[in-house]
């Protein structure tokens, strides 16, 4: 609840200090006397537009402070959870300064906070109906039908509903999106590319070391077949040895030769040995240049392959097992977009039905709240308006639903009902809001009338004093007021006085005690001369209130 309002040098007030009580509090006083101004006050503090009109002439600045006791689950305390302001401790002090040069500063427990944080924050602890209602922001119709209809089970059911729904479109649009990346064909068609030479890890060093064998094998043998030919051949070594043996064995009929016939003996010997080692070499020599063809061709494939792709021969394997495994991957996507869309299918569904039942029971709340409204409208003196709760349907539903709420008025048994901040009078406005915040559930809010008995007396003036009562049980209720009536159902009683100081005009407000309440609500009865008849009736009001 507010607690107090403490006003520097605002208008006609230079310093004014008020303490504010829970229930029904009344503020009294002559025209002109200021309340308006009070509240002027209040929406600066709480994040209205100003200007350096509201400083007080001859002040550099204006400053309003507003403190507020609140419980700890009230809404603002996320709000500013959210800005990063959480509060230092309790009470809750909104404050706005003004300068005479028109520029304006915000805190909220003397931290500083944008214009905008402190408005939303403000929003969230003060409503002045009439001004800033939230009742006449269409936004807010749903919420507060909701609230009337007690329908936060089911809502809380149909976010639950929306926000799987969301949920299981988000996979899926990953899902998709993931699966977009990958060109199935360019995949398969490298995949099988790599399959067709089917790679081997170290096979690239192996088929080298294979074909340069092979290769170094041709010139062996190549080298062994002429070797072997200048040995063996006819005109070879061994046979010119053997040629050779016999003319010195013919010649040498005393034996002088036959160390030198000994040695070449030795040596056609020797060299017969190394034609017969050549054979066997020639022998194990493999020689097939097929086989060669073969692995030359693997060889530059494989290499070629490995180029195309930007890596090397050793790497190739690893590569078609990526191929294989992003195949793998993209064919288990598919199956899992698909269990996606069967997911979000149900979703969609269960959203849909949810937000039809909440549709259907916002709709028999409205019934209801349209009754409650025409039993309490005659009484407030707008007994020709009618009010109309529409629930409509919209195409892009969302967390809460698809439906549209509006409350409509229609001033009179001939008119077409129109958007609430539209009827005839802000005296019936503020009626209308009245008996729309008695009927519709709390919000946590210091609710403040201006002047809701603007135009009426009696009976009339009576039935709005006695809502105003009924709604202070929940709420504390803030009432600017020239009603009588209404100033004896309240439980604290202010009154406002504009009184003339060293040739300046100022706004006053006191904490009127019983008996001075008893004197101001005579006043108000009789006008300048209060008389023993209007003290009697004050006394019948107050006594009556009580009751």
């Amino acid at each position: 609840m507010l607690a107090t309002l403490s006003i520097r040098d605002f208008l006609l007030v230079d310093r004014l200090d008020i303490e504010f009580d829970n229930g029904l509090c009344v503020l009294t006083g002559e025209t002109g006397a200021g309340k308006s101004i009070l509240l002027d006050a209040l929406g600066l503090a709480t994040g209205t537009r100003a200007d350096a009109s509201v400083v007080r002439k001859g002040a550099r600045s204006a400053t309003v402070a507003a403190t507020f006791d609140l419980a700890d689950d009230h809404p603002v305390f996320r709000h500013l959870a959210e800005i990063d302001a959480a509060p230092a401790g309790e009470p809750l002090v909104l404050r706005r300064t003004v300068n005479a040069d028109g520029r304006s500063r915000a805190w909220i427990d003397d931290r500083a906070v944008s214009v905008g944080a402190l408005r939303t924050a403000g929003e969230l602890l003060v409503e002045i109906e009439d001004r800033s209602a939230h009742l006449l922001d269409p936004v807010g119709h749903r919420a507060a039908l909701d609230a009337f209809g007690g329908l936060d089970e089911r809502l809380a059911t149909t976010r639950n509903a929306w926000n799987g729904l969301r949920k299981a479109e988000a996979a899926l649009t990953a899902a998709r999106a993931e699966s977009g990346h990958a060109d199935a064909d360019y995949l398969r068609h490298m995949h099988a590319e790599l399959a067709a030479l089917e790679p081997q890890p170290g096979e690239e060093a192996s088929l080298a070391d294979a074909r340069a064998a092979m290769m170094d094998s041709e010139k062996i043998a190549e080298a062994v077949n002429a070797a072997h030919s200048d040995l063996a051949g006819d005109d070879g070594v061994q046979n010119r040895l053997a040629r050779t043996l016999r003319t010195l064995e013919r010649v040498d009929r005393r034996g002088s030769l036959r160390s030198a016939v000994e040695a070449l003996d030795r040596t056609a010997v020797e060299a017969a040995t190394a034609s017969d080692l050549l054979s066997e070499v020639l022998a194990g020599i493999e020689l097939n240049p097929a086989r060669l063809q073969q692995l030359e061709e693997r060889l530059f494939a494989l290499r070629a392959l490995a180029r195309k792709h930007g890596t090397d021969v050793e790497s190739l394997p690893d590569l078609m097992k990526e191929f294989a495994d992003r195949l793998e991957r993209l064919e288990d996507a598919d199956r899992e977009i698909a269990r996606l869309e069967e997911q979000a299918e149900e979703m969609a569904a269960a959203y849909e039905s949810e937000a039809a039942a909440l549709g259907r029971a916002r709709r028999e709340a409205a019934a209801a709240l349209d009754r409650r409204l025409a039993e309490e409208l005659p009484s407030l003196r707008l007994k020709g308006a009618r009010f109309t709760t529409t629930v409509s349907a919209v195409e892009d539903g969302g967390r809460d639903g698809r439906d549209r709420v509006r409350f409509e008025v229609a001033s009179g048994p001939d008119l077409a009902p129109g958007p609430v901040d539209r009827i005839a009078s802000r005296g019936e406005l503020a009626r209308l809001l009245l008996a729309l915040r008695v009927v519709l559930a709390q919000t946590g809010r210091t609710l403040i009338f201006d002047e809701v008995d603007a135009g009426i007396g009696g009976a009339a003036a009576a039935a709005v004093a006695e809502r105003l009562r009924r709604l202070a049980e929940n709420a504390q209720v803030l009432v600017v007021t020239h009603s009588p009536q209404v100033a004896a159902h309240g439980t604290n009683h202010l009154r406002v006085t504009r009184t003339l100081c060293e040739g300046r005009e100022r706004t006053a407000v006191s904490v009127l005690s019983r008996t001075e309440r008893h004197e101001e609500i005579a006043r108000m009865l009789a006008g300048a001369v209060v008389t023993g008849e209007a003290r009697a009736a004050a006394e019948s009001l107050i006594a009556g209130a009580e009751e």
